[in-house]
């Protein structure tokens, strides 16, 4: 009973990590990406994303419940995970190894993020647009933890990308994992670059 218990947490940790966390990373990617395109540009893409009809419902039901139980598994299984990459060394071992630290990484970032804009927001009344994130980002230190919390946040989804292919069944076959793991690396050059273009552009006002 316990192992099916496990096997379910486990299925439903893997799935909600890709839907609806994952879309939810690559969109808020997209939207913060038209900031390379100047202020108005992102305020006029954030503005549409705050003015979704239901959003408050969509965030609560799509965003932060998938998110709360996602980190709390995922923190309960980076610390009672057993890693074998030092002994061994091969390649997915070692990216077994990276996804939970980033996953901590990742989780420290998240609360940080959603604090200073939708925390604020809710709190204190802060219009979240592009002078916001440039004023957070004026100062180098946090300018370096929005590189360092974007980089983690982007390689732990791509991997965990294709860690859910493989746990549902999609890529079985060596060949197919390969595919997979070229697929996801330019998953995370993409979105990587994106995340990072976007904060250079914050941080230039």
């Amino acid at each position: 009973m316990a192992e099916n218990r496990e096997f379910f947490y486990r299925r439903l940790h893997s799935l909600l990590g890709v839907i609806p966390i994952g879309l939810f990373l690559m969109q808020h990617l997209v939207v913060n990406h038209f900031s390379t395109y100047g202020p108005e540009a992102f305020n006029r893409a954030a503005s549409f994303m705050e003015n979704l009809p239901l959003r408050l419902g969509l965030e609560i039901f799509v965003i932060y419940l998938p998110l709360i139980f996602h980190a709390i598994y995922g923190v309960y299984i980076a610390f009672t995970a057993k890693p074998n990459s030092i002994r061994y060394g091969y390649f997915r071992n070692w990216m077994f190894l990276l996804q939970r630290f980033s996953g901590i990484v990742t989780l420290i970032f998240v609360v940080w993020h959603v604090w200073e804009t939708r925390l604020a927001n809710a709190i204190y009344g802060t219009e979240i647009n592009f002078d916001l994130m440039a004023t957070i980002l004026s100062s180098p230190f946090m300018f370096g933890f929005y590189i360092v919390g974007v980089v983690s946040t982007v390689f732990h989804f791509a991997n965990g990308l294709w860690s859910f292919f493989v746990t549902w069944g999609l890529t079985v076959s060596p060949r197919s994992q390969k595919i997979m793991t070229y697929v996801t690396l330019g998953v995370f050059l993409l979105f990587t670059y994106m995340g990072i273009a976007s904060l250079i552009a914050f941080a230039q006002g």
